[in-house]
């Protein structure tokens, strides 16, 4: 699987995502197209399985401890700045996501949540910070972060706004959120 994820990766750099095929990148990865497809479902689920782990592949970097005496709006700025820069890294991933992750592949399904999942634990970890790491988090403000940065993806997915954009614009979302909640 490794190999097929390392050729579609230098495939959509290549190509683009509107020309890829699951077909040429089993071509890429030197196998066959049976292969590829035992592994990929489409090639949305490609761009997904990619995009997931292009997210966790940040070392453990959540941004949720940028500063140990910062407070939870700066913490939860830094995690949207960590998530955005990380989407920033790979324009033509970030461009092939957007209608991947609309579609209802339910292998596209698994990693949809798996992805959300990802910002919340994230968010999560940024409101709690290092004093609080068992107290539970305001599901409210947690629900209206995950929703605000999907939301941003979106917005930046369709063009009305670039992936730079995004992390500035949550930036100050995250600083509305939080009014009287530090």
């Amino acid at each position: 699987m490794a190999n097929l994820l390392t050729a579609g990766l230098e495939e959509l750099r290549t190509v683009g995502y509107e020309v890829l095929t699951v077909r040429t990148v089993a071509q890429r990865a030197g196998v066959s197209p049976a292969t590829a497809y035992t592994y990929l479902s489409s090639k949305n689920h490609l761009f997904a399985e990619l995009f997931w782990r292009h997210l966790t592949d940040a070392g453990g970097d959540s941004g949720a401890d940028a500063a140990t005496e910062a407070g939870p709006t700066e913490r939860l700025q830094s995690a949207v700045r960590t998530l955005t820069d990380r989407i920033v890294a790979e324009p033509e991933l970030a461009a092939a996501v957007t209608p991947a992750l609309l579609g209802s592949d339910p292998d596209v399904e698994r990693l949809r949540r798996r992805i959300g999942a990802e910002f919340y634990t994230r968010f999560e970890a940024a409101l709690a910070g290092p004093r609080r790491p068992d107290e539970p988090a305001d599901a409210a403000v947690l629900e209206a972060l995950v929703l605000a940065f999907t939301g941003a993806l979106l917005h930046a997915g369709m063009g009305l706004l670039t992936y730079d954009e995004m992390a500035d614009r949550l930036v100050g979302v995250v600083r509305v959120i939080m009014r009287g909640n530090e």
